[in-house]
């Protein structure tokens, strides 16, 4: 490391930074790398103000941009104006397309007011995640911190030329891990989950090739950490992304989210301002955000050279926790973020995990920040913080271990240059690396790089300093930096004391303030644009309306069978690492702030898709068991803070804003639905509907109320936990001290309370779904609960009926003496449309039947009852004898032994069998049919109408010959009892279709 050189002037009171020790040039950010000035996009169309929902009109326009010829030399298509007023939007906008730019007429009188519950952004200019690696190249050799030149080897070297985009793809590898000291914080050998794992911190740095010689590549930017081929085997990868998006911009408006004003931290409406994805070259400019819960602005991974400038962020409403309030958040690369100002923020001006860098935040400022600025995730390199004052909290550049799910180094190669802070800690790293601080003004720890503390130093901006010298002309345009006056004196002659004084009278420049002095150059005149009212609106697409009911006790969709897989909501598990994402499976319930997709917040169109594909018919949804993943320690103590970790898996009570549970967050109100969960519920059924999807919603999750205490601890009925005196013992009585016995205390319906939130509950959860034709209510998911209970459940749920005059279809999932009970129960059995065999089933040793209400949970009991294996036949005779005993209802089977036993529950009469089938005819031909003949494994159906299916397990053509006869017609009915009889010709056997071919499933259709 050079010796800092410096020039004291004492008559300005600052020092010249005449060397520079800096890690990299941090100035290849922002839109077109700083090299081009944001645009000016001509006005296409223009929206004026109008009452009620505007999401479609301006969503028209959009579109209609969108569609319009680029300009090939400016890459524009066009801008959407908006006139003064206030929008209030329903669903969020999309810029979905290249070239679009969405602009208010007046920063501050242009706004867009986002209504509902939706957790989402306000805008979304958003490309198609279509990204397609073509070949790989090797790196040979290392590679030197901040360098742009890169020795390749490999067959695709000729494919490169200036001008190629490539990924530089760094992986983490164990060894790598272990030097960094991050495979474990502590705690002994056992505490390694919490650690890194290879594959978690992968760095990929999206670069654009600038020269070729020989197998010598330049890059248009630096790498922001050293490669060392010691530690890793870097690549570089080729790919096509037709799906990105560039030029396209949000600017010179009001972004404002709607909330529950009798809710002071109300997490259920919008939570994002502007969400950038898979998109490159874009801005966001002179743009308020008001209200929101969780990012003014945030980039995605996918996002590189975004612009983020001249923003505010004010009266953010959340809960004071982890994962909210990240005002300004990065996971891209090269993004600017420059004279920017946020309020009451908890990271103001963060980056997150593995964001490769560099990245910038220049001249930007909060006031009264609830915590720390820097990376919020791990490993995310090459970080400037230039001018950036905290007001209230850090800036933090190290290693924050533990925190934040196992984090460890948060940075390296960073540096805060004139910045301030209530603290800023950088730290050396043990692979030689370091963090840097320059002309700071805070409380310092740490052991990186310090200099010049508490002292002013020139150039004022760092990044303006970089940027000038890179480019070669002025920058003033670009950065518009303020420098303050920095020239007071210890003992200033009279005279010049005296003009202090008067200056002193004089509010000072705050950063909100210089924000408001931007002038906005860009067109915002409507002459000449076309009216968005003149667009022609498109044809809506048709809606498939299904009709959902039990006929002949089956369970249909448009008089077929309803068949297909089932999928169990996720209830824990994850990581927010890119590695986990694609491992997790999807939930309609589980949130990761900030971020949309497979294994964060997936998207419902995403979810129902997947379940079309893969011949999913039901989605089986329960609430988490702990919201925070901290919990996953299975520790019993109180969180000092609320600063919990994603992914979150929701609960169906809403916070209350009061208080604080045991998770650090407000407390519950168990008589209050949590409106997010339930609207995504809602989304999912009305959206799955036409595409012929069931959701069967568990109202109750037992797995909260026994076996590990930890289960308990964080269960919003807990009585620390809510604010309705739920009257459960505190302290809680763990058992030897870890486990956790609350199932009497949970179904105790003698305690008034306890009752009426219970009845309420199950009557606003009804409610919830009162007009969704395709939900089964079903009383939860493990439920080994006792008959008082669920009989209960069963007349809180026909109250529900009688007073709203609608039917709810019900499925009871429980243990099969309180199954039998409440069958055998005329006036509750009538509540009870579908019989679900999951909590008992036959085997080979006999029948698995653990009782109700014993206070074992399901896997409890399985260890205490070994049973045999599960064949054709014991799966024939659970589902046959409920569907004779009680015909008018449909039975379904998710017991040991689904979902291979599919043709079992469909030759016995069951419904929802995972069969490999989509055929609607045969759909509808079965759904008819009834079983007519059962024999060790060989079964019938048949239908009045002549239709018949055959199931062959083990027999062949010797079955249907023992059944054929000589004449008769193919089936014959007994018309007192209404059995049927097939008789079937060899001279029909030869027109049978072989349906599936593995053991031997025929359909013959008779001809009408």
């Amino acid at each position: 490391m050079r010796k800092l050189l410096i020039i004291v002037l004492v008559a300005l009171g600052v020092v010249q930074v005449s060397a520079q020790p800096f890690p990299l040039d941090y100035s290849y950010v922002g839109y077109r790398q700083c090299e081009q000035a944001i645009p000016n996009a001509p006005v296409k169309v223009y929206v004026s103000c109008e009452t009620g929902d505007q999401s479609a009109r301006i969503q028209k326009a959009l579109d209609y941009v969108a569609r319009q010829k680029m300009d090939k030399k400016t890459g524009l298509r066009g801008a959407v104006l908006l006139a003064p007023g206030t929008y209030h939007l329903s669903k969020a906008l999309r810029i979905s397309a290249s070239g679009v730019v969405l602009r208010g007429s007046d920063r501050q009188k242009t706004v867009l007011l986002k209504e509902g519950v939706d957790r989402g952004a306000v805008v979304y200019v958003e490309g198609q995640d279509n990204r397609q690696i073509t070949d790989t190249l090797a790196i040979t050799g290392s590679v030197a911190l901040g360098n742009k030149q890169l020795s390749l080897s490999g067959k695709a070297l000729s494919q490169i030329k200036a001008g190629t985009e490539v990924v530089v793809y760094r992986p983490s590898t164990q060894s790598w891990i272990n030097k960094l000291q991050c495979a474990s914080f502590g705690g002994g050998k056992d505490m390694g989950y919490w650690g890194w794992h290879p594959g978690e911190a992968d760095v990929e740095w999206s670069r654009t090739v600038t020269h070729v010689q020989g197998n010598q590549v330049t890059l248009d930017a630096p790498l922001s950490m050293e490669l060392q081929a010691s530690d890793a085997d870097s690549k570089v990868l080729l790919y096509r992304w037709s799906g990105r998006i560039v030029n396209a911009g949000v600017e010179n408006l009001t972004i404002q989210s709607a909330y529950h004003t009798k809710y002071a931290m109300d997490e259920d409406h919008a939570w994002n301002g502007v969400y950038i994805a898979h998109a490159k070259d874009c801005w966001v400019r002179l743009v308020d955000f008001r209200n929101l819960s969780g990012s003014a602005v945030v980039v995605q991974r996918s996002g590189s050279q975004i612009t983020v400038e001249d923003c505010t962020s004010k009266h953010p409403v959340s809960e004071l926790g982890g994962y909210r309030r990240r005002t300004f958040l990065t996971f891209g690369e090269k993004c600017l973020f420059q004279r920017l100002y946020s309020e009451e923020g908890i990271n103001d001006f963060a980056a997150g995990i593995v964001a490769a860098g560099p990245n910038a935040f220049v001249q930007c400022e909060s006031r009264n920040s609830h915590g720390f600025s820097g990376s919020i995730g791990s490993w995310a390199t090459g970080l400037l913080f230039d001018i950036v004052d905290i007001d209230g909290d850090d800036i933090r550049m190290g290693n924050l271990r533990l925190e934040k799910y196992g984090t460890g180094w948060n940075t390296a190669n960073s540096t805060a240059y004139q910045c301030s802070a209530a603290a800023i800690q950088a730290d050396s790293l043990p692979d030689g690396s370091a963090n840097y601080v320059y002309g700071s003004w805070a409380q310092f720890s740490g052991t990186g790089y310090y200099d010049e503390l508490n002292n002013h130093v020139k150039p004022w901006s760092l990044f303006a300093q970089q940027l000038g010298k890179r480019l070669g002309h002025d920058v003033s345009s670009i950065t518009r930096t303020y420098v303050r006056n920095t020239g007071a004196s210890s003992n200033p002659p009279i005279e010049v004391a005296q003009q202090m004084a008067r200056e002193a009278h004089q509010p000072r420049m705050t950063m909100d303030m210089w924000i408001d002095s931007a002038q906005f150059t860009a067109s915002v005149s409507a002459k000449g644009a076309l009216a968005v009212d003149r667009i022609k609106d498109e044809q809506p697409i048709n809606q498939v309306n299904h009709t959902f009911a039990i006929e002949n006790g089956k369970l249909v969709m448009d008089h077929a069978l309803v068949v297909g897989n089932r999928h169990n909501s996720p209830w824990w598990n994850g990581r927010v690492k890119y590695s986990a994402f694609p491992k997790l499976p999807y939930g309609l319930t589980r949130f990761v702030p900030g971020m949309e997709g497979d294994g964060r917040t997936d998207r419902v169109d995403s979810v129902i898709q997947k379940m079309v594909n893969s011949h999913t018919v039901l989605y089986a949804q329960n609430y988490g068991l702990w919201y925070d993943r901290r919990r996953d320690d299975h520790e019993r103590v109180r969180r000092r803070d609320g600063d919990v970790w994603g992914p979150f898996y929701e609960q169906p009570q809403a916070r209350s804003g009061e208080g604080k549970a045991w998770d650090g967050l407000s407390k519950y109100d168990m008589e209050r639905l949590n409106p997010w969960y339930y609207a995504r519920l809602n989304e999912f059924a009305q959206k799955g509907a036409s595409q012929g999807l069931l959701l069967m919603n568990q109202h109750y999750f037992q797995h909260n109320i026994l076996e590990a205490g930890a289960h308990w601890v964080d269960c919003p009925w807990r009585t620390a936990n809510n604010i309705n005196h739920t009257g459960f013992p505190e302290p809680v009585p763990f058992t030897g001290d870890k486990r956790i016995f609350m199932a009497d205390y949970f179904y105790d319906l003698t305690d008034p309370v306890r009752k009426h939130l219970h009845q309420k509950y199950i009557m606003d959860v009804l409610d919830a779904f009162a007009d969704q034709p395709n939900v089964i209510h079903s009383i939860g998911e493990e439920f080994t609960g006792p008959l008082a209970f669920v009989q209960f459940w069963l007349d809180t749920v026909k109250e529900w009926e009688v007073k709203r005059g609608k039917k709810a279809m019900v499925a009871l999932a429980v243990n099969k003496d309180v199954q039998d009970a409440i069958l055998q129960d005329k006036a509750r059995s009538e509540v009870v449309d579908i019989i679900n065999i999951e909590q008992w089933y036959y085997h080979a040793k006999g029948l698995y039947e653990p009782g109700g209400g014993l206070n074992l949970a399901p896997r409890q009991f399985q260890r205490q009852n070994r049973t045999g294996k599960i064949t054709f036949d014991h799966v024939y005779r659970g589902v046959s004898e409920y569907r004779k005993a009680y015909p008018n209802k449909a039975v379904v089977y998710y017991a040991s032994g689904y979902p291979q036993m599919a043709w079992a529950v469909l030759m016995a009469g069951g419904s929802c069998p995972n069969l490999p089938v989509t055929d609607t005819a045969f759909l509808k031909s079965v759904a008819s049919m009834q079983p007519t003949y059962h024999e060790e494994g060989n079964s019938m159906m048949a239908n009045r109408q002549g239709d018949a299916v055959f199931y062959l397990e083990k027999g062949n053509a010797d079955l249907i010959n023992r059944l054929s006869s000589a004449s008769g017609s193919l089936y014959q009915i007994d018309e007192k009892t209404g059995d049927m009889t097939l008789l079937l010709k060899n001279s029909i056997r030869s027109n049978m279709k072989k349906y599936l071919d593995k053991k031997g499933v025929y359909w013959w259709k008779a001809k009408n």
